[in-house]
């Protein structure tokens, strides 16, 4: 208990909470402006904000598929119960380690970064993305390698196969499904964070709403988000169903 209050009080004191500040009339006053501005929203701009959510879906959609077949390829070599012996064990240790650290770098930093070497727009976007996911996508999918059942492994190796065939007929079909499945959610993934590197230059949808935001043009903002809610929601229903099917 003492220790939860000590951390509670640093807490406080770092994030410099107050509740004078929270009530503060005039502060209150400017975000009841901002909901109402929110609330009201000016669909004037809905054809522009169409036009780049429909660029920012794309976006995902090709950043997620450029990732699959690179981290498809990198999972088996991420994988513990493939990579044995001891250059196998390097390998795999520099590959996890490396990808560990690319994941641990945000889509946002990695959209920073594409911005200043291919210029500001969707392209900048979407390499984020998709380094992004691959760091991602390799890691859940060589976790779903390491947790297969041995029986078919062995089944196979006892025909004298070798050990690509041996990882393509008997590890791939116990991975399928879940590869799709989960793929069919990090696209859905993309699609959120999409919205987002578009406040730092990456294009679409984000790029738009970062304009009008610093305007404070807050019925534009509006419009704007309640067509990002109106997709993102539409996505997640639609990548359930896809897994639910998949199951």
């Amino acid at each position: 208990m003492i220790s939860l209050a000590a951390t509670l009080t640093v807490a406080v004191i770092k994030t410099e909470f107050s509740f004078v500040e929270l009530f503060d009339q005039n502060g209150f006053a400017g975000a009841v402006r901002l909901f109402k501005g929110l609330l009201n929203p000016n669909w004037d701009v809905l054809p522009r904000a169409v036009l780049n959510i429909i660029e920012t879906i794309f976006m995902a959609f090709l950043a997620t598929t450029l990732a699959i077949p690179v981290a498809f390829l990198l999972s088996f070599v991420c994988a513990k119960n493939i990579m044995q012996g001891p250059w196998a064990r390097m390998i795999y240790f520099v590959m996890r380690t490396f990808l560990n650290v690319t994941r641990s770098i945000e889509a946002l930093i990695w959209a920073i970064i594409f911005s200043v070497w291919v210029g500001i727009g969707p392209f900048a976007g979407m390499l984020a993305l998709m380094i992004h996911s691959v760091a991602s996508l390799a890691k859940q999918y060589s976790e779903m390698v390491e947790s297969v059942e041995e029986g078919p492994i062995e089944a196979i190796e006892s025909t004298g196969a070798n050990k690509l065939q041996t990882i393509w007929y008997a590890i791939v079909p116990q991975v399928l499904l879940p590869y799709i499945s989960f793929t069919v959610y990090r696209w859905d993934i993309n699609v959120r964070m999409a919205t987002i590197i578009g406040l730092v230059g990456g294009g679409g949808i984000g790029t738009m709403l970062v304009q009008y935001q610093g305007q404070a043009m807050w019925r534009e903002v509006g419009c704007i988000i309640v067509v990002i809610a109106v997709v993102v929601w539409a996505l997640d229903q639609a990548s359930a169903y896809v897994r639910e099917a998949l199951k």
